[in-house]
């Protein structure tokens, strides 16, 4: 059974002779944590085996073309180097683009947010300050989840009374069911603390955009597509990515560590190098087309079998499943770790249990604890407790066996 999945809305165009720009980049992790601390990489058989930097894939890499534009020598992709200070409305963003003329180029746009995601660096931290918080200042130890090297960043500007982490990218991947109380909204990426989020842009009722974002256009066949085959054995294919993946998933939620170990003791469909999918993996199988409100599914090809579950608000929903990932956040950067809603992204908002980021989007999770509702400014659900869909191939082998 072949599947050609479109993610979101794009031009023909995109269909070029030369395919789909489909590799997975890495997350350019390279470090290992426990459940507290940064640890030495654990070998086979050690606790903690299988996560992101136990792998080796295709290392993040970027030219800087002096021209102000970056070339990703993976994807073929090319970005604009800077930055503009003064953020914009997709409508605004979109006007720009169609009037651009950088480096002998006119055909510039606004990224999807698998193109946006791809720049992604999880060797980033949103960084702690000593005393009582305060996202007025930008802790002096906080490193950008972007490649400052190649790319120009911006946090939140703080001057004019934004928190230090409002550095949203906006991307044009709409979200096709709402977020909030009815909010029109689009998928945008955070930079300063490494999430993708469902950003309400229009409230009912409005007839103009509410939110606006830093902007980093991008040219090039877009990037993102799925190309899947059911193999008949409980396996599914990507065959623009060169990834296989469990065609179910583990049908109960367990902790992080417990979700690696899962992985690697796996043997389904006689193959015995199953392993946990890290952040950007498991989000090139997101279908941002689908979500439980407007196709009753997950946010997910149907290709795969995806386990019902009850959410916070008594409704029928998806679960959140656990990447390989750790998100370096706040006081205690080892604890937690990425994942991505494939169902609704549930948060409470005045006594309200909502639906506030989004099928699609990740967040993360304590790798260990007890559940709660009510975490952060958007009172995410931290369910600790999530699912795993398993990962092979795509050229990754083991960095440290």
């Amino acid at each position: 059974m072949k599947r050609f999945l479109l993610p979101f809305a794009m031009p023909l165009f995109a269909l070029a002779a030369t395919g789909w720009a489909a590799v997975v980049v890495g997350t350019g992790q390279d470090r290992c944590y426990d459940t507290v601390a940064e640890i030495p990489c654990p070998s086979v058989g050690e606790p903690f085996f299988g996560q992101d930097a136990n792998y080796q894939g295709k290392t993040p890499s970027y030219r800087d073309n002096n021209d102000g534009t970056v070339l990703d020598l993976n994807t073929g992709l090319l970005w604009t180097k800077r930055v503009d200070p003064v953020k914009v409305s997709l409508v605004e963003a979109e006007a720009i683009a169609k009037t651009m003329h950088l480096a002998g180029h006119g055909d510039w746009r606004v990224p999807n947010i698998k193109e946006l995601y791809s720049l992604i660096d999880f060797r980033g931290y949103t960084g702690f300050a000593a005393g009582p918080p305060n996202m007025f200042v930008i802790p002096g130890n906080a490193v950008p989840f972007i490649n400052t090297h190649v790319f120009s960043f911006r946090y939140g500007d703080i001057q004019n009374g934004e928190r230090f982490i409002d550095a949203q990218w906006l991307s044009n991947t709409r979200y096709v069911s709402t977020t909030m109380r009815g909010d029109q909204t689009l998928f945008g990426v955070n930079f300063a603390d490494g999430r993708i989020k469902g950003y309400g842009y229009r409230r009912p009722g409005r007839m103009v955009d509410d939110k606006k974002f830093y902007v980093r256009y991008v040219r090039g066949p877009a990037y993102g597509g799925n190309d899947f085959v059911d193999n008949r054995d409980g396996t599914v294919s990507d065959r623009s990515s060169g990834l296989m993946w469990s065609q179910k998933d583990s049908g109960w939620g367990m902790t992080w560590e417990q979700a690696l170990r899962y992985a690697r003791e796996s043997t389904l469909a006689g193959y015995q190098d199953w392993r946990l999918p890290h952040a950007k993996e498991l989000h090139s199988i997101v279908d941002y087309s689908r979500s439980p409100d407007t196709t009753h599914s997950p946010a997910i090809d149907p290709v795969f079998a995806t386990t019902a579950i009850t959410n916070e608000a008594g409704q029928r929903d998806y679960p959140y499943f656990w990447t390989s990932t750790t998100h370096k956040d706040g006081p205690r950067p080892a604890m937690k770790a990425v994942y991505f809603a494939f169902g609704r992204a549930i948060g409470r908002m005045d006594s309200q249990i909502l639906d506030v980021h989004g099928a699609g989007a990740q967040r993360s999770d304590p790798k260990v604890g007890v559940p709660r509702l009510g975490h952060g400014p958007q009172g995410d659900a931290q369910r600790i407790m999530n699912w795993v869909r398993l990962v092979r191939g795509g050229d990754v082998t083991p960095a440290n066996p």
